[in-house]
């Protein structure tokens, strides 16, 4: 894994309008590194990978991206740079059948790190259940298939950073595992960066880097992921969760 920084955020402020949501965020992502991104519900997650992607009003502070300064810069041209985001609402094309929805949004970059691109075809050898319904409509798929196709969809335009909000919300067990190993092969295999927005702790723990704990919109925590969870303390305190919570 690269030491040098992809991701270098500083003392950052935004919010919705005159809303101010985020105060005085700080962290650090180096290539090929994963952040767990944590908080109970309304803590500012979500806020924060909008801010990142040019949804929000920047108040203050800083982002830098890959050596570029993102704070007036238009979420297109944050797209072109290499952020992948894959929204909570998933934002797939309903009306469109699932090979149509990947292959509207893809496109070859210089951000692929290790081995080949990413394409429809490769999406389809992460995600087998996507392969046996290309030809079926967005809106004829189960919500876990809806989340694959998301994800793949943000994997199509080849990323350098992968922003993932609540990817595990609110979906079987079954499915959870399958996009759990997805997402392990993409960061730990492939090298992507990611930042992960989930309420399951361990699960996502288990597999970054680097752990920040949002509360009142402000970091309370910032550690890695190891060490946030080795201190089941800490878990309990800043998300009401045992270390044996998965």
């Amino acid at each position: 894994m690269t030491e040098k920084t992809l991701l270098r955020v500083n003392q950052l402020s935004a919010g919705y309008g005159e809303s101010v949501v985020l105060q005085h965020i700080s962290f650090e992502l180096n290539e090929g590194e994963t952040l767990a991104l944590l908080g109970r519900n309304g803590t500012g997650k979500t806020s924060l990978l909008d801010t990142l992607v040019g949804a929000t009003r920047q108040h203050h502070g800083e982002i830098v991206f890959a050596s570029q300064n993102f704070n007036r810069l238009p979420s297109y041209k944050r797209a072109e740079a290499g952020l992948g985001w894959v929204p909570q609402e998933r934002n797939i094309f309903k009306s469109l059948t699932v090979h149509e929805n990947l292959t509207a949004v893809a496109r070859l970059t210089s951000h692929h790190l290790n081995g080949a691109p990413w394409t429809p075809d490769r999406v389809y050898q992460l995600f087998p259940r996507l392969a046996e319904r290309k030809l079926n409509l967005g809106a004829q798929l189960s919500g876990g298939e809806q989340q694959m196709l998301a994800v793949g969809r943000a994997l199509v335009t080849n990323p350098r950073l992968l922003l993932l909000d609540e990817p595990l919300e609110g979906l079987a067990p079954i499915i959870v595992q399958e996009l759990l190993k997805a997402i392990t092969h993409i960061t730990r295999k492939e090298g992507l960066s990611a930042i992960i927005v989930e309420q399951h702790p361990q699960a996502i723990l288990s597999i970054s880097d680097r752990a920040l704990v949002l509360d009142h919109g402000e970091v309370v925590h910032y550690s890695s992921a190891q060490d946030l969870a080795n201190a089941p303390q800490l878990l309990n305190q800043f998300l009401g969760v045992s270390s044996r919570t998965s």
